[in-house]
């Protein structure tokens, strides 16, 4: 995940102007198709474009599909690969999972779980009843128990672990603690849902789910599709440095989850479960 060099930006400091160089994050689209098998005969399907940081395609497919309830377990996935390059394809920007023989797909089924934020026109009810529908983990009650003062010492963590952002500073970064605050994968994209799908189709491959004993740090805001997609991957514990949304609160509120916001400068507010976060 290689940043973009531009050597003839004007940087303005107050009164002072100056031609330096700068770098930009990479942001490309991904197609992201599904290979399956209808009427014996095998087909393929364009299901997504996302705009996101080249880098972890396979498991940024892999967890989108998870996350989103177009499967239910790895081993519904065989392959995982790029396409040859076609005439108005871009290099690299194509992944295509092809699911086991025998598996069908409702496309009416998957068209009804694009939904994407508070924004989106769906109503939080109907949202959140949605996500109920597809989680396929419960999380543990009251555990993990991670103390505030480990807690405290994650930003830190994350941020060393973010090689592009601090060159860039344009790119989001999720990462992935045990609950002895042990970093165990960061995934960086330039869209805050890109970076979580990443880091759950990495611990996907790792057949670590469900994430029941684990915690997960972002770097920006939690909205409500950051906590949708840490409720499916069994995740009992979300912090964000950034402020979380009222539908974010309700959907943690109800699934168990533990939430965390505005963790930075040695503090942070618990919305809601706080149970799991021991304060001696």
């Amino acid at each position: 995940m290689q940043p973009i060099k531009m050597t003839d930006i004007l940087k303005v400091r107050g009164e002072k102007v100056a031609a330096q160089e700068d770098f930009l994050v990479r942001e490309e689209p991904l197609e992201i198709r599904l290979g399956f098998e209808k009427g014996g005969v095998r087909h393929q399907k364009s299901i997504s474009v996302t705009m996101r940081t080249p880098g972890h395609d396979g498991q940024l497919a892999l967890g989108f599909l998870f996350t989103e309830g177009i499967i239910n377990d790895r081993s519904q996935v065989k392959k995982i690969y790029a396409p040859p390059v076609r005439k108005k394809e871009a290099k690299g920007n194509v992944v295509v999972l092809e699911l086991q023989a025998g598996l069908e797909m409702d496309f009416k089924k998957l068209e009804r779980h694009f939904y994407t934020s508070s924004s989106c026109g769906v109503c939080g009810k109907t949202s959140i009843e949605a996500v109920e529908v597809q989680c396929p983990f419960e999380p543990t009650e009251n555990e993990p128990v991670i103390k505030a003062a480990l807690i405290h010492r994650l930003p830190a963590v994350l941020s060393k672990s973010q090689p592009v952002f601090d060159c860039t500073g344009g790119l989001h970064g999720a990462a992935l603690f045990d609950k002895n605050g042990k970093l165990l994968a960061t995934k960086e994209d330039i869209g805050r849902h890109n970076a979580l799908d990443k880091l759950v189709g990495f611990s996907m491959q790792k057949n670590w789910l469900p994430l029941s004993a684990h915690m997960v740090l972002v770097s920006g805001r939690a909205g409500f599709e950051l906590v949708q997609k840490c409720a499916v991957a069994g995740v009992p514990i979300l912090a964000a440095v950034g402020a979380p949304s009222s539908l974010a609160v309700q959907l943690a509120e109800e699934r168990g989850m533990t939430l965390i916001g505005f963790l930075r400068d040695g503090q942070f507010n618990v919305y809601c479960h706080p149970e799991r976060v021991g304060f001696q």
